[in-house]
């Protein structure tokens, strides 16, 4: 085994520290992520500006660094998101949803393992997203109506869209952007079914342990719906001569409980006041003050100002309780693309705009969900959990916008018009693509405008679609890509790499790099390790002579595992904070499917590659 010499140069030094800092930034929770990579491109250009490299008289231009915006695989990422957000918002996979659950009437146990399947090969060709968004709701009305604990079926659900989406060149960004960056550093271009016999064959032995073994490693969970928060009540407070509020103005009402109340209007003589009350309104004997609540701070109000509760015209008791009529509790998750996404609850206009009442704000942390206090001017993230009260018809009228993904104990699918339009047009985009007419940068982009012209899409639901991190993760790690590359500091990572495991098989050295990959992708983005890593696996493959398709696919494989952690990749994240898992919990589920992947593809790859 002959093992090339390669250099290390000051330039190549730089870059290798430069990328071990931007691995560690992009685990780091101080700095967002799309700040991070833009810092990391702006050292590479400014780096190489006043440095410059240069090697055999052919200087290295640091604009070269930002050509990673224009590259090929980002097209494709980009304007694949945007089709698979008209598959959602048209609803074109909602029959597949429908069939779902009516199967889950029949037969639970089997149609879990048929919603596994279905859902890894869906993401086979579309984004893993919608198809998670498309499943949850439909898992979490069963379990709510069924009485049963989702969190069994919610983590291996999610891992099972991850599995699938390994199986195609299209199936995740992963895949696109590996296979684009060796296609550019002179390997053969992989079609779109290339790997797909070794992926479903692991990917039946992996299918299996999620059917079988990992809901009963899972604990047993049941959702907040209905219990993280009181719900709110609409009452009155009736003001009796006694009452300490008569002939006092509401700041001193509002004083005397200590700033807590909130009166929506003022009943007198039966009717309404015409204008919302001020703070210097006078309470008159015989008035009552409409106020919305939870029930302990009413009873606590009517106590205070020495008033008569009272709930439509009847007075508050044992015999008549409180009650919210026509009134439902439903969670909201803020999904990618969300026009929630970035704003408050306060800037948004929340309650004016969607006529619901919102209770509670829950994040994902690393125990699980974390309760958030201050909810009116919170910054909501992709992944919160608003839970919400309102009328029935306004949360079937959320379900409908699509800003958010509702969850609550009814399964209303929504399906548009539209809905075979999109469908079309995506199988459109992976059939030309698939059949090698054109590539598929350029057949997605197509899709993109057909989206457009049916009206499928707007333009202000492609600019929520696109999503800044990564398109910024993905430039800086193809900028880095690049540089670890020109500089030679691939070729120096693939040497002592070599060097390492010079006494191990190819086997053992394909299955080495494949684990290195897997526990990189849980620490920092799947894209960051993937495109770092493709120009290592073509180093170590031209360092050992051998064909360059087993590495890179030790790369692609081990890149897609993220299993192990919530933060490994977004759908991960959004499981979490529905199913209320904790951080142990992935590690509970993640590690041992981790091993499944990781053993039987490193088995399989040389099979079919060498």
């Amino acid at each position: 085994m002959q093992v090339l010499d390669a250099t290390l140069n000051a330039h190549a030094f730089a870059v290798m520290i430069l990328t071990l800092i931007a691995l560690i930034m992009f685990t780091s929770n101080k700095l967002p992520l799309e700040t991070s990579s833009l810092a990391i491109l702006v050292l590479l250009a400014v780096g190489f500006y006043i440095f410059p490299f240069s090697e055999g008289g052919v200087v290295l231009d640091p604009l070269e660094f930002y050509s990673g915006f224009g590259h090929e695989a980002l097209v494709a990422v980009c304007a694949l998101m945007i089709i698979g957000q008209g598959l959602s918002q048209t609803g074109a996979l909602e029959p597949v949803g429908r069939v779902l659950a009516k199967l889950w009437t029949i037969s639970p146990a089997l149609s879990f393992l048929f919603t596994l399947v279905i859902g890894a090969i869906l993401s086979a060709f579309v984004n893993n997203v919608p198809i998670v968004i498309l499943l949850l709701p439909i898992l979490m009305s069963v379990s709510l109506k069924t009485g049963t604990a989702p969190s069994g079926i919610l983590m291996p659900m999610g891992f099972a869209t991850l599995i699938g989406g390994m199986g195609t060149t299209i199936g995740t960004s992963t895949n696109l952007l590996v296979v684009s960056v060796a296609a550019s550093m002179g390997m053969r271009e992989f079609s779109m079914f290339e790997f797909v016999a070794p992926v479903a064959l692991s990917s039946g032995v992996a299918i299996l342990y999620l059917w079988l073994i990992a809901p009963r490693i899972l604990p047993s969970r049941q959702s907040e719906l209905f219990e993280a928060t009181p719900r709110i009540f609409s009452a009155a407070l009736h003001v009796t001569e006694e009452s300490f509020a008569k002939d006092k103005t509401l700041e001193e009402i509002r004083k005397k409980t200590d700033d807590q109340i909130n009166v929506n209007y003022v009943r007198r003589g039966g009717e309404e006041m015409r204008s919302l009350p001020h703070t210097g309104t006078t309470i008159h004997e015989g008035d009552q003050l409409l106020v919305t609540d939870t029930a302990e701070n009413l009873k606590a109000f009517e106590k205070q100002l020495g008033t008569v509760l009272y709930t439509s015209d009847t007075p508050v008791d044992e015999d008549h309780p409180l009650k919210a009529e026509d009134q439902q509790l439903a969670e909201l998750i803020v999904t990618q693309g969300s026009a929630l996404e970035g704003t408050s609850l306060s800037s948004s206009r929340f309650a004016d705009r969607y006529q619901l009442i919102s209770l509670a704000i829950h994040r994902g942390g690393i125990y699980g969900r974390n309760m958030i206090q201050d909810i009116a001017n919170t910054s909501l993230q992709v992944g919160d959990v608003l839970l919400v009260q309102g009328a029935s018809e306004q949360i079937a009228e959320m379900k409908k916008r699509r800003d958010v993904m509702v969850l609550d104990s009814t399964l209303d699918i929504t399906h548009s018009s539209k809905a075979p339009i999109s469908l079309i047009i995506m199988v459109a985009v992976v059939s030309v693509a698939a059949l090698g007419i054109i590539p598929i940068a350029i057949s997605a982009v197509a899709g993109v405008l057909l989206m457009v012209l049916t009206k499928c899409l707007g333009w202000k639901d492609m600019v929520r679609a696109l999503n800044a991190q990564i398109i910024l993760i993905v430039a800086a790690s193809l900028a880095l890509g690049s540089a670890l590359l020109e500089t030679g500091a691939a070729d120096v990572i693939a040497a002592w790499f070599v060097s390492l495991t010079m006494d191990s098989s190819v086997t053992m050295q394909l299955s080495g790099l494949m684990l290195l990959m897997a526990v990189l992708t849980n620490i920092v983005s799947n894209n960051a390790a993937a495109v770092i890593g493709t120009p290592i696996a073509i180093g170590i493959a031209n360092q050992l002579s051998l064909p360059l398709e087993p590495f890179v696919l030790a790369v692609l494989f081990g890149a897609n595992m993220s299993y192990a952690t919530p933060m490994a990749y977004k759908t991960n994240l959004l499981v979490m904070t529905v199913g209320g898992y904790s951080f142990r919990d992935f590690l509970k589920v993640g590690i041992p499917l981790t091993l499944i992947m990781w053993l039987s593809l490193s088995w399989l790859v040389p099979k079919f590659y060498l």
